[in-house]
């Protein structure tokens, strides 16, 4: 188990982290734009966020699960909208 300030730590920086991607959700809702949102970006990044979430189920870790699952939800919404996102003509 970890010390109490390690676990303030990581609880700090995983919130910080999720709460991160609050602004670029609500934008992206209220605007529908992503046109200068990287693709790629948001692909590898809902990957990685998805395995840190297995990674901390394998470890019965709750912040671990918790904070990777909001911030796959959240990181979804943009990535959704962006896979809606109609070409631009030529």
């Amino acid at each position: 188990m970890a010390a109490p300030y390690q676990e303030v730590v990581g609880s700090l920086a995983a919130v910080l982290t999720t709460v991160s991607f609050v602004p670029q959700v609500v934008r992206t809702i209220r605007t529908g734009d992503t046109r200068a949102i990287s693709l790629w970006m948001y692909l590898l990044f809902c990957s990685g966020v998805a395995l840190w979430g297995i990674y901390g189920a394998f470890l019965h870790s709750w912040p671990i699960i918790l904070a990777n699952g909001i911030t796959l939800a959240l990181g979804s919404v943009v990535l959704w909208h962006k896979l809606r996102e109609r070409p631009e003509p030529l």
